[in-house]
This record gives C-alpha cells, structure tokens and sequence, in this order.
C-alpha cells in the first residue's frame, strides 16, 4: 500500500471514530454479520482492571516484536527485533494474539521519521494485524471476549507477537484469514478516492499503476465496476495475467513495453482517470496522458521512498499550463482526511468480499525465493520483496502458524 498509513499526527486523534462501533448484543454492527468463533471461558479473573486468557492462549511471559532504533529510510538498519514482556491491556484495550500482519510501502516512511518528526527512537513499528483476542479490560469486555478474532491498524505495533489494541480501533471480523488486512487501508483507500475524487462514468477510460499491488487491485476492480475500461500497468506476465483476471481490459507490462508509447498509440484521446502511486516520470506520464477534463489521483509515491528526500524528483514546472490546456485537475488523496466515508467503504468491501463480487489477493511469499514470510522476522524479508516490486497482491506475514487442534485460525 503506497497510502500513508492512518495514524500519524492527525490520525492519532482520528483513529477511534474511523473503525467506530465495534459488536452489540453479540452481532457485529459494523458489517452485520454475526462472526463464527469459538468463544471460551475467561479463566483468570483475578485482576479487577483485566481478564488474561492465560490457559486458553497460552501467553508467554516475554515476546518478539519490531521496534525503530534508528531513523533512516533502510528498514533493516532502522529496526532491530526486541524481546519484551507482554504488555497488558488496559481498561478499554484488548490484547490480541498477532496471527498476520500487514506490510505497506510506508513502512518505511516511518522508520525514516517522516510522519511525525517529533516522535524519536525507539519506538514500535507496523500498522496492520488479525489476530485472537487473549485478553482484555473490563471496559472492553462489554463489547469483546476472549476467543473473538479481530483486525485492526494504528501508529504502529502490529510487528510483534502481541499487540495492544484500542478496542475502539478494533474491526471485528468472521475469521483469521488475511485477506481481511487488505480492506482496512488499500481497499478503502481505493474505494473512497475512486468515488470522492474520481467520479466515474460509465466509459471513461482509467489508468491505474502499480495495478497489482496492495491497493491497484483494489482501483482495478472499482474502475471496472463502475463500467469504465481499465488499463493496469505491471512489471510481468504473471501479473498482468492476474490483472485480467480481475476485469483489467488492457494490462501493461512495461518491462516489455513502453509504456509512453503504448499509451499515446492506443489511446490518442487521452485517459480520464489516473489512480497514481509510483510518482516521478511516470507521474510525469500521467500528466501528459490526461484528457480534456482528466482527473489525476495521487494516492503515493513509492519510486522515491527508499531514498534520502523520500520522494523522487518531478518536472512540475510546466503543470498549471498542462491542467488549464485541458481542464484537467490532479488531486492528492490522504485516508484520513475522509474519515467520514470510512464505515460505509469497509462495510460495503466486507459485503462484497462476502458475496465473492470483490478479489482481495494477498501474497504470503510462498514463491519467494527463501520462502514463505513465517515468523515476526521475516518481516524485513517482506519489505523488502515488495520494494523489490515481486509481490503480486498484499504483501503479508504470517506471525504465528496455526497450532494442531486450533479451529480458528
């Protein structure tokens, strides 16, 4: 996902009201559906503040987790794996037992510190995870359970073994499958900007890059919905069969083809809408690709993420010229400046992934070349598989492996 994450300066106020109402009465009032886990007893009550599933889960005393020492935009040499105590939650929060959790490009936007300045080392990394409730306080025990398997993201943490969870910032879900971690940032974020800033028409002509990754997928899918033709830039056959797997009318593969080329061949009249990530020349591309009355969204800029600036140089000087010649218009787009189109995007992504009209794909680097992401330290392995631009889907990690006997998971 080249979206920034949600939490940062902004997002830590407006966190609680993006996930809003978690379950009531035992039925999930966020998506309305009724989630099929195996709930069990609480079986150590003995502090008044919390309840600890120590038998049930299993609960180590200690625990792994990924934690920022160092500022710099290398994640391995930003972050270093911890063994800590495991946290307990407080008297709104839960504690969750990691089962996957999420890799994004800005990742590695807030190991650098480019978020939030005023945040110094050490301090905890991830956003994303999906996980089993193992312990909780007494608060949230009104809404949750021990044996309750929720999603969740926020300023970071999610790389450990354990994390602490606002409940308020929990999103309940069916089950522990990761493809529930691809909705709560790349898909709603494709979701709002295509309908917000985008406003589709039934055959217009869409352009999203990096189409295969976390949230072009996602771009892919709503563009087609709304009856437009999708053209999907990718780095490989393999993707762009993928990309026509999921509706993509004419994937690019542009380490086969030129892409400038291509688009002024094909499509003379220019593009509609452009659902930008990458930035840099091809930025640049989709300005000059726009038609009259075009709408460009930048949702990231992954090119120039590794390096010192963080972002890659673009040739803007020409740009009021280029938009008025066309009456085109180029918009950034930030999740959390729409936080109140939030609830309807998830709880219509959840219903569509529910009724198989929606592809959410992930990669767990089962064809990497050292093999799949298990274990909290292949999250460096992962970040970098994706900044190598090899995954195909969401890049995720699976913390901790189903044991023998264990339904949920």
């Amino acid at each position: 996902m080249s979206s920034p994450p949600m939490l940062l300066r902004l997002g830590r106020r407006a966190a609680p009201s993006l996930i809003g109402r978690c379950r009531s009465a035992g039925t999930d009032a966020l998506f309305g559906v009724r989630p099929a886990v195996l709930r069990r007893f609480i079986v150590d009550t003995s502090y008044s503040a919390h309840f600890m599933d120590f038998k049930g889960s299993s609960i180590p005393s200690s625990m792994k987790k990924l934690v920022v020492t160092k500022l710099s935009q290398d994640f391995r040499e930003a972050v270093s794996v911890r063994t800590v105590a495991v946290p307990t939650p407080g008297d709104a929060e839960l504690l969750v037992r990691n089962r996957f959790v999420g890799i994004n490009a800005s990742d590695i936007n807030y190991s650098a510190g480019r978020y939030d300045p005023s945040v110094k080392p050490p301090f905890d990394a991830g956003f994303e995870g999906i996980g089993e409730v193992v312990g909780l306080g007494l608060s949230a025990s009104s809404r949750y359970t021990v044996g309750d398997v929720v999603a969740y993201f926020g300023s970071g943490g999610a790389f450990a073994e354990y994390t602490v969870v606002p409940a308020k910032e929990s999103v309940p879900v069916p089950s522990v499958k990761p493809e529930f971690l691809t909705l709560l940032v790349s898909g709603t974020t494709a979701y709002i900007a295509m309908k917000r800033l985008g406003n589709l028409a039934k055959g217009e002509t869409v352009l999203v890059t990096a189409a295969a990754g976390g949230t072009g997928q996602f771009a892919v899918q709503f563009a087609k919905q709304a009856g437009c033709h999708v053209i999907g830039t990718c780095s490989s056959d393999e993707k762009a069969g993928f990309l026509k797997s999921i509706g993509c009318d004419r994937p690019i593969n542009y380490s086969t083809e030129d892409l400038a080329k291509t688009l002024r061949k094909e499509y003379p009249q220019g593009i509609d809408v452009v659902y930008e990530s990458v930035g840099g020349s091809v930025l640049e591309l989709a300005v000059n690709s726009l038609a009259n009355k075009g709408r460009l969204i930048v949702i990231g800029f992954i090119s120039g993420y590794k390096t010192a600036a963080g972002i890659t140089p673009f040739n803007g000087g020409m740009l009021p010229v280029k938009l008025l010649q066309k009456s085109a218009s180029m918009r950034g787009f930030f999740l959390p400046h729409f936080i109140e189109d939030y609830k309807e995007a998830l709880r219509s992504m959840m219903q569509m992934f529910a009724k198989g009209e929606l592809v959410c794909e992930v990669d767990c680097g089962d064809m990497a070349q050292e093999g799949r992401f298990v274990g909290l330290e292949s999250v460096f392995r992962a970040v970098d598989y994706m900044y190598a631009g090899r995954n195909l889907g969401k890049v995720v990690v699976d913390v901790a492996p189903p044991t023998v006997g264990d339904s949920k998971l």
